[in-house]
Formats: structure tokens, C-alpha cells, sequence
């Protein structure tokens, strides 16, 4: 177990690394603004420069990392536990100081429910609270599993310690597979958090905008529940938008229909992409891709929302661009993790 500390270049920050954490887990478990999205290899957020010291890489090939960065010697945070003291460069951000002090919890596996064909919900529960903001997401270092992967919750902090965690089965995962297959009510597994950006931001007035697709459905789902938990949509409207290849992908309705407002207040919004693909299927909604169902809806009046969205990759790329090159709307209203 190696016990390691960490400076920055200009000495204004120190921190220690124990344990199994990551040099970025280390740094944000210090109350560190390590800048940082997806905690998991891909986005490239994390990115450091090794001045002095050595480390242990865990995942050398990480897409994060371009070849350019690999020929300046640059670093993962995410992908890099410290082998001995060290000395690094990296600009600090403040926007990514955490709320709460992510932690390290054993929990229980209580309950599973189907969701879809291929989205599944799994509960856990940990001793004392589960303290986390409606949208962020937990590392899961699930048994068998070589590596701890990153699942957003799907309901809010609570004092209950339950963890709600709506997972898309991945072909060939090894993580979902063991979740979907082969784990048992009582099992355990550690959850470390909670991590994320793209929390609500319960002091904005704006009406809310929620995007989502595939897995990105549970922190879409959080961020509703938050929204209507803490008094907001007394005085804002939500919009929920999910996006599906086929009829059978389409959800999250059930979920905004257990919460106050929900056709007043509350607004869903399905579109499938894939409308003929299945066998027998009847779809009479919208179709097409999630994000140009929300610029026929909004138009040109996109930037009086606050937006929220998860999902793969190609939707919040483009939703993005969309919303930040084609509308204006200003950088500090989008809020998303980049995932890969």
C-alpha cells in the first residue's frame, strides 16, 4: 500500500495519496481543485505534467491521452498511482473543488429491477448516509472486475444510505455482466464518491432542460428528482427529453410521473431515431435524434434554459456544439460529464 505526497510545481498545493487512490482521487479526497471530468481514462481532463517523482500507470493506452500529449510526457491523474513522492505541474479549478468529500463506503446489493431490455436499476445500501448532489456519480469496484467503473446515480443524498444506480447492459462488459448475471442480494462491493460537474445548481431561476440517452438516464432522472425535492419547480418548468434507437429503448417516464408537477410543471419528451427497426413495433411520437427534438421544441429561445445532459459520447458532443456554437448559450448553463 503506497503512501505518497504529492506537491504541485509552485508549492501552493500538497496532498497525500494512500491506499488504492489515483493521484486525481487523492487530490479531490484533499478538498483539491484537480481538474477532472470522467475519472476514468477518457475525456483527457486530468492531464498533468510529471516534474519530478514516479509513478505506477494503470492504464498506459488511455484514450484521454493524444499522441502529442504522450511525446511531452503528459499524465492521466485519473490513470496514475504515485510509486514515490512527487513533484507536478497542472493548472488548478476551482469550478472542480468538490461540495462534498467523495469517500470510500462498503455497500450492500439490496435489490435489482428491470427498466428496459437492457437497462437495468441496481440499490445498494451502505451504513449512514448517502451523501451525494442529484447528478453526480460513484467509482464502483465491483469483485471480479479489474478496474472500478463510473455509474451515476439515480435517486438523490439521502439519510438512508441508498445508492441507486440505472445501468445499461454493455455487450462484452465485463462489469455489467457480472452485475446483470452474477450478483447476489447481500453481495457487497465498494462505491467511492461522489464525483461529477454536472450537479444541479439549485440557486439558478431558469427553467431546466434535462437530455438524455441510454444510461445517461439516471442522473437526468436525479437531476428531476433534486429539482422537485428542493422546492424548485414551484416556480420553473422541466423539460425531460430521452432519446432511443427504437421504440423498446424509450424510459424515464414512469420515474417523472411519481413526482409533483408532472404534466403541469413536468414535461417529457420521447424521440426514437430507428422508428421502423423493430418487428411489430407502433411509434406515433416524434423521431429522429434527441437533440433536434430540442431545438424544434425551443428554437431560438434556447438560451433561457439551464441544461443538464448525459448520454454516449456522439449525443453530448453534438448537443454542444449545438447549444454553445449554434444558440450562444452561454458555457456556465450547459452542464455535462464527458464520458467515453
Amino acid at each position: 500500500m503506497t503512501q505518497a505526497k504529492i506537491t504541485t510545481e509552485d508549492e501552493e498545493s500538497t496532498f497525500d495519496q494512500t491506499g488504492e487512490d489515483t493521484v486525481l482521487r487523492a487530490a479531490l479526497r484533499a478538498g483539491i481543485g484537480f481538474p477532472y471530468e470522467c475519472n476514468s481514462g477518457g475525456c483527457g481532463s486530468c492531464k498533468f505534467d510529471l516534474l519530478e517523482g514516479e509513478v505506477e500507470h494503470l492504464w498506459p493506452d488511455a484514450p484521454g491521452l493524444t499522441e502529442r500529449d504522450r511525446r511531452k510526457g503528459r499524465l492521466l491523474a485519473c490513470q496514475c498511482r504515485a510509486s514515490t513522492d512527487l513533484r507536478i505541474k497542472v493548472r488548478m479549478a476551482p469550478e472542480c473543488l468538490p461540495v462534498i468529500t467523495p469517500k470510500r463506503l462498503r455497500a450492500r446489493f439490496v435489490a435489482m429491477h428491470e427498466i428496459t431490455h437492457d437497462i437495468r436499476e441496481f440499490r445498494f445500501i451502505t451504513e449512514g448516509g448517502a451523501d451525494f448532489l442529484a447528478g453526480q456519480y460513484a467509482m464502483l469496484s465491483i469483485p471480479g472486475v479489474s478496474t472500478p467503473r463510473a455509474y451515476s446515480m439515480s435517486n438523490v443524498g439521502n439519510n438512508a444510505g441508498e445508492w441507486h444506480f440505472q445501468i445499461r447492459r454493455v455487450a462484452n462488459g465485463a462489469a455489467t455482466d457480472k452485475l446483470f448475471h452474477h450478483l447476489h442480494a447481500g453481495e457487497e462491493i465498494e462505491i467511492d464518491g461522489p464525483y461529477g460537474l454536472a450537479y444541479l445548481r439549485t440557486g439558478v431561476a431558469r427553467d431546466i432542460v434535462c437530455v438524455a440517452g441510454g444510461s445517461g438516464l439516471a442522473p437526468m432522472v436525479s437531476i428531476a428528482r433534486g429539482a422537485a425535492q428542493s422546492g424548485m419547480l414551484k416556480t420553473r418548468q422541466l423539460h425531460f427529453f430521452y432519446g432511443g434507437r427504437t421504440p423498446r429503448d424509450i424510459c424515464g417516464e414512469t420515474f417523472l410521473r411519481e413526482l409533483p408537477g408532472y404534466g403541469d410543471r413536468i414535461h417529457f419528451h420521447p424521440v426514437v431515431s430507428l422508428p421502423g427497426d423493430e418487428a411489430g413495433a407502433h411509434w406515433s411520437g416524434e423521431t429522429g435524434f434527441v437533440h433536434e427534438l430540442v431545438r424544434r421544441v425551443f428554437g431560438d429561445a434556447l438560451p433561457n434554459f439551464e441544461f443538464y445532459f448525459a448520454g454516449p459520447p456522439p449525443m453530448t458532443q453534438t448537443l454542444q456544439e449545438m447549444l454553445m456554437v449554434g444558440y450562444r448559450v452561454p458555457f456556465e448553463q450547459v452542464h455535462f460529464d464527458r464520458f467515453f
